[in-house]
């Protein structure tokens, strides 16, 4: 399946379960289904990663009717379209405080809402994803929006320099200077946006249930450790009865 394929299958799932009447309709209070973020280093595998685990979620975790769903770089634009916003404006919403410059521009032309608004805007979609659960949100801080919401599972992905050097050369098809400026820069900015926006170091392992260096494990071990992991904490959730056992069940670690 190719990119586009894979958007297009994710987003149609999204839309008929936000549509369902039986699981769409997410609202505070009603029982918290499992998700799970992937917050990350550029470079680190979260896209290869999130699409890997869509299917060994599906296996491990059936339900009828309730696929799961990986956001990443479409994220931003099912947000700004839940609210009736313009893709367009994602360009000014980069995980960079940069980007209050241009909001401020415009501002005062009149092209868009307020940078606050337009970021409640997304943290209110993002939330309701995690409402919605069965989701693999990666980007845009999912870890800390949601953080209270029982059903979150945190993950972040990590890898040595010289690795992530490696994979966004071939990624991007250039050279090693290349690729490592665009590391810099793009993690400088996340870092930026996630001390400016939350007060918090993105790199402090203690904002994530689970740290991975994807240096020494391929995509799809990684994506095996997170199901794992993932299968464990249902466990301790149907334990304190945070969970649907059902799902438990489904999962095989009934108790």
């Amino acid at each position: 399946m190719n990119q586009r394929t894979h958007i297009e299958t994710g987003l149609s799932v999204l839309e008929a379960r936000l549509l369902n009447p039986q699981g769409g309709q997410v609202r505070r209070g009603a029982e918290v289904r499992p998700f799970i973020t992937l917050g990350h280093e550029t470079g680190a595998g979260a896209t290869t990663v999130g699409q890997l685990l869509i299917p060994l979620l599906e296996q491990s975790f059936r339900e009828e009717g309730q696929g799961w769903v990986f956001l990443d770089k479409n994220l931003l634009a099912h947000a700004l379209a839940t609210h009736n916003l313009p893709e367009r404006l994602a360009e000014f919403l980069p995980e960079d405080t940069v980007s209050e410059i241009k909001s401020v521009i415009g501002e005062l032309v009149g092209l868009h809402p307020s940078l606050w608004e337009l970021e409640h805007k997304v943290s209110e979609a993002i939330m309701q994803l995690g409402y919605l659960g069965r989701m693999v949100i990666a980007g845009r801080a999912a870890y800390l929006i949601t953080r209270s919401l029982s059903g979150g599972f945190h993950v972040k992905l990590a890898a040595s320099a010289e690795v992530r050097i490696e994979r966004v050369m071939k990624l991007l098809q250039c050279d090693a200077v290349t690729a490592a400026a665009h590391i810099r820069k793009t993690d400088r900015g996340r870092r930026r946006y996630v001390k400016t926006r939350f007060g918090q170091d993105v790199d402090d392992p203690h904002l994530y249930d689970l740290v991975i260096n994807t240096d020494r494990m391929t995509p799809m071990a990684v994506a095996r450790l997170i199901v794992e992991a993932l299968r464990n904490r249902l466990l301790d959730l149907r334990a304190s009865g945070g969970v649907d056992p059902a799902l438990v069940e489904a999962a095989g670690v009934g108790i």
